[in-house]
């Protein structure tokens, strides 16, 4: 039985990756489909061609994956399951002695390939994907990170505030202001500079400097070609700027909430996508259990299809799920691993709900 069982894993592990592989393939294009439209407004603006919204659409499908593979390995999944019990194959196996925990044993195994590809292109392919898809959109259309805000960007340092009219997307700074306090929190300079440029490792370079120097009642007015001012503040944490936490990596997430956290700033949007990263690969795991019982109603419910449609809905509730509970928590002030860990916490004890009714069946 043991040798059969092995057998019969490799064969379902490769129904499983073929169908996943076919189901996320055809989100990828259908959603590069939809980003696409969606870039035919921009085009004409400013530089912007059709050359550069296929290449910001192609440097966006890394970090679709991420987002989708869960839903895919679930659809996919379903519908491999679905189709070794319309052969009557999981019905002979169970006949012979397989148990339940067999099958989801075998599932975790599968679905370990899933979790681990999950995270690698989560870390290290869809962040930098993300940041150059974002650097050639603003570079093409000539615009500016902080450009859509009224004030510009502010940024806490220390006993600084740092206000930049104009961010670039290489992370230089325009049109800058630094309003230093003291240890009171009283204010003691303004400077005015033309521009910020930033010098490894931790020197900013501002050139076309005003300062204006507070004692008192008195102010005083000084004006410097360049002026060297050392920050904690570098290009790493400005270009948070232009990924999603979600797409962030967690050496990028961690540093910017060990920066914020220093600055006494609120950092729950950013502890909940870092624990999301650890969290979220694992969701492949919930998906490929959660099918398994759809696989054991093959006489009561109907056809293949209207199984893969509950897959379909399944991995938007999850989706939608997620992003609920991210919210709720920064809203709510909840503890960030109760935020990221909650949808996939619903979804393993309706697996589990499944399996138990499926078996009483």
């Amino acid at each position: 039985m043991a040798q059969v069982l092995k057998t019969y894993e490799r064969y379902v592990a490769r129904e499983i990756y073929a169908a996943t592989g076919l189901v996320l393939a055809a989100f990828l294009m259908l959603f590069s489909f939809f980003d696409l439209i969606y870039e035919f407004e921009s085009i004409g603006k400013s530089g912007y061609q059709l050359q550069h919204a296929v290449g910001f659409v192609l440097l966006s499908v890394p970090g679709r994956s991420y987002e989708l593979l869960p839903i895919a390995v679930l659809i996919g999944s379903l519908y491999a399951l679905t189709q070794l019990a319309r052969h009557s194959e999981i019905t002979v196996l169970r006949a012979s002695g397989a148990a339940t925990s067999d099958f989801v044993l075998t599932l975790l195994k599968i679905g370990s390939l899933f979790v681990l590809l999950t995270f690698l292109i989560g870390e290290f392919v869809a962040p930098p994907a993300e940041k150059a898809a974002q650097q050639l959109r603003l570079s093409a259309m000539s615009r500016l990170v902080a450009q859509e805000f009224r004030t510009g960007l502010w940024v806490k340092d220390d006993k600084a505030f740092v206000n930049a009219r104009e961010v670039t997307p290489e992370a230089g700074l325009r049109n800058v202001r630094v309003y230093q306090f003291d240890q009171r929190f009283q204010l003691q300079t303004i400077s005015e500079a033309e521009t910020g440029e930033f010098r490894a490792p931790d020197q900013w370079v501002f050139r076309n400097v005003v300062e204006t120097r507070f004692e008192g009642d008195r102010a005083s007015i000084s004006k410097f070609p360049e002026v060297v001012w050392r920050s904690g503040l570098n290009p790493e944490i400005l270009s948070v700027l232009l990924v999603n936490p979600e797409r962030m990596s967690i050496d990028r997430l961690y540093r910017y909430i060990g920066h914020l956290s220093a600055n006494q700033q609120k950092t729950d949007r950013y502890e909940i996508a870092l624990w999301k990263k650890f969290i979220y690969p694992l969701a492949c795991l919930v998906m490929l259990v959660l099918a398994l019982p759809f696989a054991y109603l093959q006489d009561r419910m109907g056809a293949v299809s209207l199984k893969v449609f509950a897959g379909i809905m399944l991995g938007v509730l999850f989706n939608m799920l997620n992003g609920l509970f991210s919210s709720l928590g920064i809203i709510n002030h909840w503890t960030p691993f109760v935020s990221a860990i909650t949808p996939s916490v619903i979804f393993v004890l309706t697996a589990t709900a499944m399996l138990w009714w499926s078996e009483r069946r």
